[in-house]
């Protein structure tokens, strides 16, 4: 009886420890989708200030006469 007592309690010990991994690995896979997506907002932020300082640049050369076409 004690035997099966113990491997109830072995069994149910490594559900719990799946159980647990599993929950890591959401937190996880959450946490890289995230990081992934501030990596691309902060990536299309970046492209949107280059594109309107290049813009700023040739309307300045087009006001002063420097942008020769």
């Amino acid at each position: 009886m004690a035997d099966n007592s113990s491997q109830k309690m072995s069994f149910q010990a490594g559900e719990a420890k799946g159980r647990t991994q599993e929950k890591a690995s959401n937190v996880m896979e959450r946490a890289g989708n995230a990081a992934q997506s501030a990596k691309e907002s902060v990536q299309g932020a970046g492209q949107q200030m280059k594109a309107k300082a290049q813009g700023a640049c040739d309307a300045v050369k087009d006001a002063t006469g420097m942008n020769k076409n």
